[in-house]
């Protein structure tokens, strides 16, 4: 399955703000500060079996490729199982399965179950994978594993500027 870079409309839309409450491997970071530079955010949870066997290490695969030319990061987003996955549990998480890249937190609202950040980019569960460009503009978006030619590809238009801003799909196809 393919996932469109931006709306159907052709338009793009920027990259909405992350809220977190605290980050791991690196300072807070935000989207002003990654500026000029391409970002994979890989939405995870340390208990969901798609993200530990796949996305996570995919994710760091990516951050050994592609090196400073690439930001990876994570956001831990829980929609579940709160007690379990807590700041002090995901520090360990992050020790033990050598997790090099920056991790947020995602912020929770007291009346709403699901996480902010995962809210305002539509996330439907984990793991989800973000591309947003230098610019700061959303690319694509994608529930699940991603394959990791296709997004290898992906990440390589983006750096190389090659994605025209018309419509393309996360396996690198653009029309």
């Amino acid at each position: 399955m393919s996932l469109l870079l931006s709306p159907s409309s052709g338009l793009l839309s920027p990259a909405m703000p992350w809220e977190t409450t605290e980050w791991f491997n690196s300072e807070p970071l935000n989207l002003a500060q990654l500026h000029g530079r391409v970002v994979v955010l890989e939405a995870f949870q340390m208990l969901c079996p798609s993200c530990v066997s796949h996305s996570l290490p995919q994710a760091v695969r990516l951050s050994r490729t592609f090196g400073d030319e690439l930001a990876v990061i994570g956001l831990h987003t829980v929609f579940e199982h709160h007690k379990a996955m807590t700041p002090t549990s995901l520090k360990a998480f992050l020790h033990e399965y050598r997790i090099p890249f920056p991790v947020g937190v995602d912020a929770l609202r007291s009346a709403h179950p699901a996480p902010v950040t995962f809210s305002r980019y539509r996330m439907q569960g984990t793991p989800t994978t973000v591309l947003i460009d230098r610019d700061g503009m959303l690319r694509g978006q994608k529930l699940g594993p991603v394959d990791d030619m296709s997004l290898a590809s992906a990440v390589t238009r983006l750096l190389d500027g090659a994605v025209p801003p018309a419509v393309c799909a996360i396996d690198g196809t653009c029309t």
